[in-house]
């Protein structure tokens, strides 16, 4: 969906989120083509490294991978050796930095040398497995470093891959840094927006009426009959007990609103179209219990987990005279005993 941003000349620029990444990553692979196809394992190494601050970067778990270390022995070594390591050859990442890219490319696949894809993406898993810490990010200068650090032949060969796979992506990339960033600022501006709207929303939930022990609805007031008792289902916990000589589809379509995992049980008189509209309901929804009253019943009652109310009419025309819901002190199962 196309966002609009401020230019310097104060007129809104539309940019398309899509459109410029799907540009960037396209010119990207095109240059990317011949190398991997003289270098095949370069192929994994070029999706590992990333645009971050407008640089061309690596992370540590990504080159603890390809050099078969632990990342913890990796970073043990640079911080041994921290003066090779300036703030150009390595840096750590925000808490923004590390969200962002994480939600990218969580679950990117990365391709190996025999073209298996089926490693997850190092930059929210490790290769070793666990939550990480804020990662830390090698620019070419760095990764050239660990090669010195590390003093092993796997990280010397390894090393030439890298900076023959740094050498083949072009700077189109970084040309475009400028555009990612705007892409990053649209993602936080919508991470605040977000946030706001909650925090709206939270206040109107204060001041809405709340469930009260005992309601009195006046003739006429269906909708807000059926709003109160419509919340008193979707707060229930573990079971919803309905017991009612008239019950309709209209119960059924209610009761759909309760929770996952919620029992749901109606007493009722038996009916062959209410049977037929319970099995047609029960084929496609959670399935409710239908348990026949043995005599008529005169008042109506809603169970609610461990609480009973009174219902002053059935569900179906709650609000279409007046009448009242009332929360008792009886036990549940008191009310369940007297209905066999």
């Amino acid at each position: 969906m196309a966002k609009k941003i401020a230019t310097d000349k104060g007129e809104p620029e539309v940019i398309a989120k899509c459109d410029i990444l799907n540009e960037v990553t396209q010119n990207h692979d095109e240059v990317i083509t011949s190398v991997a196809q003289s270098s095949p394992e370069s192929v994994s190494i070029k999706s590992m490294i990333r645009l971050i601050r407008g640089q061309q970067v690596m992370l540590d778990s990504d080159l603890a991978f390809l050099y078969g270390v632990e990342t913890r022995r990796l970073n043990e070594q640079v911080k041994r050796n921290i003066e090779r390591f300036p703030d150009d050859f390595m840096f750590q990442l925000t808490k923004e930095e590390f969200d962002f890219f994480k939600s990218q490319f969580a679950m990117s696949n990365i391709t190996d040398s025999q073209g298996n894809k089926n490693l997850k993406s190092q930059i929210a898993i490790s290769k070793w497995g666990g939550t990480r810490k804020l990662p830390y990010a090698f620019t070419r200068n760095g990764v050239a470093m660990l090669s010195s650090v590390l003093r092993s032949q796997t990280a010397v060969g390894v090393n030439v891959k890298i900076m023959r796979v740094f050498t083949a992506i072009p700077q189109l990339v970084n040309n475009n840094a400028q555009v990612i960033k705007r892409i990053f600022n649209i993602e936080q501006h919508q991470l605040e927006t977000d946030e706001k709207i909650n925090a709206i929303i939270e206040k109107i939930e204060n001041f809405s009426p709340k469930v009260i022990p005992e309601q009195i609805f006046q003739t006429g007031c269906v909708w807000d009959a059926w709003s109160y008792i419509s919340d008193l289902v979707r707060s229930a916990q573990q079971r919803i007990v309905l017991i009612d000589n008239y019950v309709d589809d209209r119960v059924l379509s209610l009761l759909t609103k309760r929770a996952d995992g919620v029992l749901a049980t109606i007493h009722t008189r038996y009916s062959e179209q209410f049977q037929t509209d319970l099995k047609k309901h029960n084929e496609q929804y959670p399935e409710i219990t239908f348990v026949q009253l043995p005599h008529r019943n005169h008042d109506r009652f809603l169970i609610i987990d461990n609480k009973a109310y009174l219902l002053g009419t059935s569900v179906k025309d709650i609000g279409a005279g007046l009448c009242a819901v009332t929360e008792l002190s009886t036990l549940p199962e008191t009310i369940l005993e007297m209905v066999k």
